[in-house]
Parts: structure tokens; sequence; C-alpha cells
């Protein structure tokens, strides 16, 4: 099976470029703005050799897993723009219940219960399966002339294989009994984004996915640890913000508001050290 565009992301003019493997897709994406594309154009591989996640980090991308970049052109706030990673997240949550097939509800194993969702949101930017790593989201922007901007929406999913020795859990599509390939699940991915963009519609509707978002956040009333510049904050998860920004309650009953961080649940929380 090739990959192919959803009838429905076809007609909202989303186009598709596929490669066998790539370097990076959204380094990719990303030279394809600069070189003057309009935008809506995925670019997606089942192999990459280059990828990476949040701070520089690598993403690997063995052969048959999924690298899907969305490149958009916007004149807009690149504030509004920095929300479109909670609009990947739950395209690809919805396109995960779409294809995968129903099974057990487990307790996560970072401590953050799954409730009713076998996949949850993990803030800000991932997908996890029973608790642990499915996917990674990485927005990336590159100015443009006039004052336009190029977003690259990077989405990373472990279809076939996860990597191992990491220092959280990760699986992969195919350790949960999955047999979804990468097209089918793209395919799936290029719908449930058409839908979900409609309702950010250029961040207009932001709160309706804030809400959509929250119904599906792990470990969303539990207690929690942010790791902000070298810096560990311990308290509970209270919400996302209107600007999507984590907020966590300390002990002390005072707020506070993390616009970037790494988040650690349950016992993982508790430890000395993360």
């Amino acid at each position: 099976m090739a990959f192919a565009l959803a009838p429905t992301a076809a007609l909202d003019g989303y186009r598709l470029e596929a490669h066998e493997a790539v370097g990076s897709t959204n380094a990719l994406a990303l030279d394809h703005g600069r070189a003057g594309d309009a935008g809506r154009l995925w670019v997606v591989s089942k192999r990459q050799e280059s990828g990476r996640g949040r701070r520089g980090r690598a993403w690997a991308t063995p052969q048959g897993n999924l690298a899907a970049t969305l490149l958009l052109v916007t004149g807009g706030e690149l504030k509004t723009a920095a929300t479109l990673g909670f609009v990947a997240g739950l395209a690809l949550s919805d396109a995960l219940d779409a294809v995968v097939p129903k099974g057990r509800i487990a307790m996560a194993i970072d401590g953050a219960s799954a409730g009713s969702n076998r996949f949850t949101l993990k803030w800000p930017n991932d997908v996890l399966a029973s608790g642990a790593k499915l996917a990674g989201i990485l927005l990336e922007s590159a100015m443009l002339e006039g004052g336009r901007f190029a977003v690259a929406v990077g989405i990373g999913v472990n279809v076939v294989a996860h990597p191992e020795g990491l220092p959280y859990p990760a699986t992969s599509l195919k350790a949960l009994g999955g047999d979804c390939d990468a097209e089918t699940l793209f395919l799936a991915l290029s719908d449930a984004w058409s839908e979900n963009a409609r309702l950010w519609n250029e961040g207009r509707g932001l709160d309706a996915i804030r809400q959509r978002w929250l119904g599906r956040a792990a470990g969303l009333g539990g207690e929690v640890a942010v790791r902000i510049d070298g810096d560990v904050v311990r308290g509970t998860f209270e919400t996302i913000d209107e600007d999507c920004r984590f907020v966590i309650r300390r002990s002390d009953g005072t707020v506070m508001t993390v616009a970037a961080g790494d988040v650690h649940f349950g016992a993982v929380a508790s430890a000395g050290a993360i």
C-alpha cells in the first residue's frame, strides 16, 4: 500500500509528498517553505535517518515507523501557530482510535491513569499508549519574506519498533498487538487533521481544542514534577490555561504556569531526582 491522503484532506486543499527515506521530514518541509511552497503539504516517510525531537534530542524512525510533517505557511502570530501541537496530538489520537482495534485500558506505567482513553496526551507533545510513549510531536518554524513564516508540524509514531534503554517507557503499535501499518495510520491522520484543524480555525477555536485536549490529558489531577531549566517544580497537574500552558498547583497552594519543561507523573514525580 502506498501513502495516500484521505479524500477529506484532498478536498481541503492538502497535498502529499511521500519518500522511501529522508533525513528529516521537518527539515525537508521547511526547505519547501523557504523555496516558496504555499503550504498545506504533507511530507511523509517510513524511514527517517536524522530526525530530532524537542531540545535537539534524536528521534529514531527505523523502517516501518511513520515520520510525517505538515508544512503550513501563515502570516498570523507565531504564538497562535505554537498551539498547532495540540491540534496534532488530538488528530493523531483520533487516528489511532480509528485504526487500532479496541483493547484493554491499562493503568499508565508512570502513574498517569489512562482513564477511558486508550491513547492519552502528555503535555506538551507526546502521545502515550498504556502510559508509554508511542509518538512525539515537534513544531519548528522559519521566517519568510513579507512577515510570513513556515511552520513544520512534525509527527513521529512508533509503528513497528520503539527505542530501548530510555529513561522513560516507550512502546510501538506492534508491541501493543496492533497490525496497522504506517500508510494506513497516515491515511487516518490526514483525515483527522482536517477535522481538528477546522475546529482550531486559525486559532479562533483554540478553546474547543483545549477542552478536547484536556479530555485526553495524561495525569490530569495527579502528582507531577516539571523540570524547568535544571530546577524541578512539584505539585498537582491542575489544567492547561487559555494559551495551553501547563498549570501546576504546589503543596503550599500557589499556582505556577509553565510554558516549557519536561513533565513526569506518579512514582517518577515523587522521586528525589528526575
